[in-house]
């Protein structure tokens, strides 16, 4: 096989891969590509949690036409039986020759297990073909997987100068509409995304998706203090995901009747430093089965997660506008690192222009 011609079907099957995205979670998103005499002849991707796995969707598309042909798939085939059977199985009686795999699957109940059946069976398997690139398409599941909580995504929208709203508050709209398109499409990938308090009460946000294909991720209010007005539009959306209030354990009864009589759900936590305990947030939602988290801010729980080494990934969008003033709202609020030396620092960067925008993607240190 000629290396670039491989990772060609491989990069097919991670495109595939990522049609998925938001619909299969805490499923990892895998796609799959069938190739005889260099044609692909079968693909398909996971779809839906519960539906047919990429590799079963590929060798259905395929029919007789898989025997000796080549699987390229971005995920290790399943040994077990879930919510439908091994992926391994249909491989073999397939009559499937060589499997490329991208990467190993540390799931316990698959972790290499898949591989070695295959190769039981005399189908050649090769392991590592566009490893780092599968990598960051599963970052989500391959974090949940290995820490049993929701990988966090802080997303911040700022002028140039780092506000993200003037001294009086105004802060619409500080990014293009095509970074706002962007925003909704992680939305949809992200099984929850969350806001503080004070973002419901200045911007009144909605936290569904609406520009964008794909479902609402649950919508969670950091709100310590229990201060979320009961007129907020989060209470008043028509969705088929939860409206979640995070406070402290100490909240008053009437307060909370008063946000389950609106139709939202309460978690209560104890605080840690006078802040809300966003560690033991973390971990309440791996164990409900939520593996992503998507921070749209403000300032001050920005900060939080940020000081509580909470955050695995950011997406910065900058906007070509400076709006000055010591009392406009910064980005990020809080306390402050109190050196350079001491701040957070961030890799692996990857810049773009959207929409007129600049986008700051990287990984906290």
């Amino acid at each position: 096989m000629n290396e670039n011609t491989g990772r060609n079907y491989m990069k097919r099957a991670l495109r595939l891969a990522k049609r998925g995205g938001g619909f299969v979670n805490p499923n990892p998103q895998v796609g799959a590509v069938i190739v005889r005499d260099g044609e692909i002849v079968g693909e398909g991707y996971h779809e839906m949690f519960g539906g047919p796995h990429a590799e079963v969707k590929a060798l259905q598309d395929a029919g007789e036409s898989a025997s000796g042909a080549t699987l390229y798939v971005n995920l290790e085939p399943c040994v077990h039986y879930g919510k439908t059977p091994p992926c391994t199985k249909k491989i073999i009686e397939s009559g499937l020759d060589r499997v490329y795999v991208a990467i190993e699957d540390p799931n316990p109940r698959v972790a290499g297990k898949g591989i070695k059946r295959l190769r039981e069976e005399g189908i050649k398997v090769s392991v590592g073909l566009m490893e780092e690139e599968a990598r960051k398409v599963n970052e989500i599941f391959l974090h949940y997987v290995e820490k049993n909580r929701p990988f966090v995504l802080l997303k911040l929208a700022m002028t140039l100068d780092g506000k993200i709203a003037t001294r009086t508050g105004d802060s619409r709209w500080i990014s293009s509409e095509t970074s706002r398109k962007l925003v909704h499409e992680l939305r949809a990938r992200y099984s929850a995304v969350g806001v503080g308090v004070s973002t419901v009460i200045a911007d009144d946000p909605r936290l569904n998706v609406r520009n964008a294909e794909g479902p609402d991720g649950a919508r969670f209010v950091f709100d310590s203090n229990g201060r979320t007005p009961e007129s907020s539009r989060i209470f008043t959306i028509s969705s088929d995901a939860p409206t979640i209030i995070a406070t402290g354990e100490t909240l008053p009864e009437d307060s909370l009747t008063k946000f389950e009589k609106n139709g939202a759900k309460v978690w209560q936590f104890r605080k840690k430093r006078g802040h809300l305990d966003l560690d033991g947030l973390l971990e309440r939602m791996g164990e409900r089965g939520y593996d992503s988290l998507l921070v749209e801010g403000g300032g001050e729980i920005a900060w939080s997660f940020i000081d509580q080494n909470l955050v695995d990934k950011i997406r910065f969008f900058y906007s070509p506008k400076i709006v000055g003033g010591k009392e406009a709202v910064p980005s990020v609020g809080g306390r402050g690192r109190a050196t350079v030396e001491d701040a957070l620092g961030i890799e692996d960067l990857k810049v773009e222009e959207i929409g007129g925008d600049v986008s700051v993607v990287g990984y906290p240190v």
